[in-house]
């Protein structure tokens, strides 16, 4: 009745073969044809069939990112035949019981990974590396069993054991014939992944960042304890960072930027999560899209090129596939769809029987170590009980629905008023068209990208009020003279340490701009180094401020701006002039919160705001850069004297 399924339990491992059963679907796909390597994204072989590709982590060395590079294979399978089986068709054709497997608990035990938690907080996150991070461990077993058996048996258990996954999977692709090394090993998985990273389809791009982890009590999941976890600030802060990572990425891949859709409760077996759905429109190759995408900071952190590189200092050994994703690709008229789920809740049969089923927990200034060990048991565990690795438990006698809970929508909605109405409402699919006369319409401006993308966002809404803006990498750029505008954009580091060459670039470009009278706008670390050089002391705050939302004074106004800072310039007494310095001649007018900390500079041709305008956090970020803009720029201002909430 059922061939191709029927082919693939009888195979001995020389088939490849991918089994989905995919978010809201009453059928298992089955897919077969050929595998192929790719080295590149670029490479993935889109010639008219449809192409499942297996991405592994080590593809972020595509965008210039720290990576342990263990040679995990980009693995094609080009699909030549498939066909779709009825769930309960399904169900009763595959193994009935997982196969036996012998558990080696984790690979990193709790009190060394919470060693690991506390250094993260202390030496990144504490020294203004980023917001969070992700950080890796491995619960370890061995099977003697065979890999089809292993991985059609694993695929039935997660398809009656988990719920709420936007894809239930078991793929195995053996290595082409050409293959050597690490490549010539077979790619083996199966998983209930609850996150999708990208889809396309008719031009639409969709992301959905899932964050903050309600873990159920053994009892089964409560309405107060899910509205416990719905008020909680580590929580709620958790997810609005990685919506602003994920939105950088939109900003990017969307000439329209992106919109907010949400939040949402996804409910699974054993956890529950709370998520957003991005979306915006675009024409990108797919492939370009997801290059432009990797990886999810759910899963490695922000701002992105440093969350690698501090995942290289702290995790033992290579990721493999872990955090990268499946990539299916589609005929769609005359071009491919795509719909890629990312790589987490997911188990791998190696070589020699050895089974891997990694987790990671997301740490924030706010995490707790021994609640972030208890995190990754709990994102494994649905794995691990479905696989027969740990007990199952006695299922709760009635499944509560969280989400028809009272009070559950009510929290969710509240969550919005802390966002910008500039990212919820819909967004235009090019840039903005100035108002008539404006005089921002058409001046160019240079954003320079010091390894934070929040560049992307900052350049939409700069497009937004009509300038022409671009993006360049602080070590790509030639001229910061030729522009009306330059911005000077955030980053990761300790804006003191001129030895870095981040920070001198940033201080030559600031004297640069300033010496030939030339409108500059500095954020976040550009402005504490532009402090810095006026002569206001730059040190680590008592608490780092990341991914917070504070109401303070910015030059004279309140306005709600979303702040990812370690180190703050302090209000202070400022000594006089040196001769040599063009900024310390300035006589920077400055504005602080109640703290002392400097929310802002502003001079001739000059400003500098301590916030990111153009989070998502960030209420009034619009109005403010609005205002900033025409300040450095001399043009009359349409919200001043006084700025009005933006929405």
């Amino acid at each position: 009745m059922h061939p191709l399924l029927d082919r693939v339990l009888a195979s001995d491992g020389s088939l490849p073969f991918a089994l989905l059963r995919r978010h809201g679907g009453t059928d298992v796909e089955v897919l077969t044809g050929d595998v192929v390597d790719a080295d590149l994204l670029g490479d993935i072989p889109l010639d008219g069939a449809p192409v499942l590709a297996v991405v592994p982590y080590r593809q972020a060395r595509e965008r210039g990112f720290t990576v342990q590079d263990d040679g995990a294979p980009l693995r094609c399978l080009v699909v030549r035949e498939r066909e779709r089986v009825p769930l309960p068709d399904a169900l009763a054709a595959l193994p009935p019981e997982p196969v036996a497997a012998e558990p080696r608990g984790f690979d990193i035990p709790d009190d060394e990974y919470a060693g690991i938690v506390r250094r993260v907080i202390d030496d990144e996150i504490g020294q203004g590396a980023g917001a969070n991070f992700v950080v890796m461990r491995s619960f370890e077993a061995r099977t003697e069993a065979a890999r089809v058996p292993a991985l059609t048996s694993w695929f039935r258990a997660l398809l009656v054991h988990e719920v709420g996954s936007y894809w239930t999977f078991a793929v195995h692709a053996p290595a082409p014939a050409q293959a050597t090394g690490p490549a010539a090993a077979a790619v083996s998985l199966a998983g209930a992944t609850p996150e999708r990273h990208l889809t396309l389809h008719d031009g639409v791009a969709r992301m959905n960042p899932i964050s903050g982890t309600y873990r159920h009590p053994a009892t089964g999941p409560t309405r107060e304890g899910v509205l416990e976890f719905l008020h909680d600030t580590k929580e709620n802060e958790e997810l609005f960072m990685v919506v602003d990572e994920e939105m950088k990425m939109m900003s990017a891949l969307c000439p329209g930027g992106g919109r907010i859709l949400g939040p949402y409760l996804k409910q699974m077996a054993r956890l529950s999560h709370t998520e957003y759905l991005l979306e915006g429109r675009t024409s990108a190759d797919p492939r370009e899209a997801l290059r432009l995408t990797m990886f999810a900071p759910t899963v490695t952190g922000s701002p992105m090129e440093n969350a690698c590189t501090v995942i290289a200092r702290h995790e033992t050994r290579p990721r493999g596939y872990y955090s990268g994703f499946l990539a299916l690709f589609e005929p769609d008229g005359t071009s491919y769809s795509l719909d890629a789920p990312i790589l987490i809740r997911t188990a791998y049969l190696h070589d020699g029987g050895r089974v891997s089923v990694p987790a990671g927990a997301t740490l924030v200034r706010h995490s707790v170590p021994e609640h972030e060990v208890a995190e990754t048991r709990a994102k494994a565990s649905g794995v691990l009980a479905s696989l027969g690795l740990i007990p199952r438990g006695a299922a709760p006698d009635t499944v509560v629905d969280l989400n028809a809970q009272d009070g559950v929508a009510e929290a969710l909605t509240a969550r919005n008023r802390q966002l910008a109405e500039f990212w919820v409402r819909p967004q235009d699919d090019g840039p903005a068209v100035a108002e008539p006369g404006s005089p921002l319409a058409g001046r160019s401006v240079l954003v320079v990208d010091h390894e934070d993308q929040f560049t992307t966002m900052l350049a939409h809404q700069l497009r937004h009020l009509g300038m022409d803006a671009r993006v360049v990498r602080w070590d790509a750029v030639t001229d910061v003279l030729a522009d009306d505008l330059v911005v000077l954009g955030p980053g990761p580091g300790d804006p003191r340490d001129g030895a870095d060459p981040r920070i001198a670039a940033v201080v030559r470009r600031i004297h640069e701009r300033v010496a030939a009278g030339l409108p500059l706008l500095a954020v976040c670390l550009s402005h504490q180094v532009l402090a810095g050089l006026a002569g206001f002391p730059v040190r680590p705050l008592p608490a780092p401020r990341q991914g917070v939302r504070l109401e303070a004074d910015v030059l004279g106004t309140p306005a709600a701006v979303g702040y990812y800072n370690t180190f703050g310039a302090m209000l202070a007494t400022v000594v006089a002039a040196d001769a040599d310095n063009p900024v310390a001649r300035l006589a920077l007018e400055p504005s602080a919160d109640a703290d002392g900390v400097l929310t802002a500079l502003r001079g001739p041709g000059v400003a500098s705001v301590q916030g990111h305008l153009e989070s998502v956090l960030s209420a009034d970020g619009l109005t403010v850069l609005d205002t900033l803009v025409r300040h450095v720029l001399g043009v009359a201002g349409r919200t001043e004297p006084g700025m009005v909430r933006a929405g």
